[in-house]
């Protein structure tokens, strides 16, 4: 069973945050962070459209703060949840070698969503349709966590 969890997208504003927020609700045995693979926003709260559309649904993000991911934190998580292919990729290339840390997707625990990826809501300004999918994908997460227990 993961004991640590690392939630990753672009700037570590919309998605990752909003992913690690529903997630520790659901899972709050598991350690969780979250980042980004750019350093545009390090030491940012998550976005305000973002913090507002989970307060609504009960999740708090305002203790959250914005860093870049690393290659060290693939000796500090069990499991690397990317948001899309494109963070994937650049998790991957900072992989030191030797590192078993696995790295998913995270519509990957949403196989019935038909997305493969977490649309970006800085981009699109759809906040509610992509904490929908967070929230399926995390209870997805949590049933294959609780399931590999």
């Amino acid at each position: 069973m993961p004991k640590r969890v690392l939630f990753v997208c672009l700037g570590n504003i919309c998605r990752s945050p909003a992913a690690e927020g529903v997630f520790r609700s659901l899972c709050p045995q598991v350690s969780t962070d979250s980042a980004g693979t750019s350093g545009w926003h390090i030491g940012d709260a998550p976005y305000g459209p973002m913090q507002n559309v989970a307060k609504t649904r009960g999740y708090s993000l305002s203790d959250l703060r914005a860093r870049q991911f690393a290659a060290a934190d693939f000796d500090r998580f069990d499991l690397i949840i990317a948001m899309d292919q494109s963070n994937l990729e650049d998790i991957e290339a900072l992989r030191p070698t030797g590192s078993d840390t696995a790295v998913r997707l995270f519509t990957d625990y949403a196989p019935h969503s038909g997305m493969d990826h977490v649309p970006d809501p800085y981009y699109t300004r759809d906040f509610d349709g992509c904490l929908n999918l967070i929230e399926v994908a995390a209870a997805g997460l949590m049933a294959a966590v609780v399931e590999s227990d």
